[in-house]
């Protein structure tokens, strides 16, 4: 099992495939396994980068708390541990803030960005809500029952689901904690404009709570393609793999063409 040491925590990560590099980035509780799909059949065409936040799944406890600026730092370690110099970086729900957060503080080390169903800030009660209600099952030590939950809702078929939820469930409850705390609050709205690089918006067409954000980042983004992704909620990485892959693999062949990598 692939790991490198960051600061004394222990961080699983596999690479698969050649070329173009892409790092993907799981929300608060899931692991790596949410992007099996991608792994799978992007590593035909691509360097797949994936790897568990400190505190989820395979990766071990953090004692520093968990921050978007701290996972980007561990991302940037991962690609000088890889000898990579750029890649696209790809973040999943509230892991897609955390891609936002990386080309905003590493704009030297990203091809682009691609965001499934990403936010660049909490804005409705509803979604607040969720996160809270993650952050204090976590608290109460509770977080193996909304893995449980969790994994149901972006599984597909029954081994799917079995495979996250055993990594999930994995994870320590402090740190799942705080990755969904530091997310309520997490703002980069008003920088959006400072990320010149190409950005792949893909969110549900049936995932209507949050078309918001997809219109907020579509506005403010200087360079930007938006798709909605049909017959699907949430849960693209794994509920819409193929069309998900058709289309970063399009986006990633047109934008990563005449870079250094």
């Amino acid at each position: 099992m692939p790991i490198i040491t960051i600061d004394g925590v222990d961080m699983y990560y596999d690479v698969q495939g050649n070329g173009i590099p892409i790092v993907f980035i799981h929300p608060p509780l899931l692991t790596s396994m949410n992007f099996i799909y991608q792994l799978n059949e992007l590593s035909n065409h691509f360097k797949i980068i994936i790897f568990d936040i400190r505190g989820h799944g395979n990766s071990s406890f953090s004692e520093k708390a968990l921050t978007y600026p701290l996972i980007s730092h561990d991302i940037k370690q991962l690609l000088d541990h890889l000898e990579i110099d750029k890649a696209f970086i790809c973040g999943y729900s509230t892991g897609g803030s955390i891609a936002l957060d990386f080309l905003l503080t590493y704009p030297n080390r990203s091809l682009g960005g691609i965001l499934i169903g990403a936010l660049s800030e909490v804005k409705d009660s509803s979604l607040k809500n969720k996160i809270s209600f993650g952050v204090k099952l976590a608290e109460w030590k509770a977080h193996k029952p909304l893995a449980l939950s969790v994994s149901l809702t972006n599984s597909n078929n029954g081994q799917l689901f079995k495979n996250l939820f055993n990594h999930a469930k994995k994870g320590n409850a402090q740190n799942i904690e705080q990755y969904y705390r530091y997310s309520l609050h997490y703002n980069c709205t008003a920088r959006l404009d400072q990320i010149k690089l190409p950005v792949l918006l893909l969110y549900g067409e049936k995932d209507k709570a949050f078309h918001r954000y997809a219109h907020l980042l579509h506005e403010l983004l200087p360079v930007n393609e938006c798709i909605l992704v049909g017959d699907v909620k949430h849960q693209l990485p794994t509920k819409a793999a193929v069309a998900v892959n058709n289309l970063i693999e399009k986006f990633v062949s047109t934008h990563g063409k005449q870079t250094d990598y």
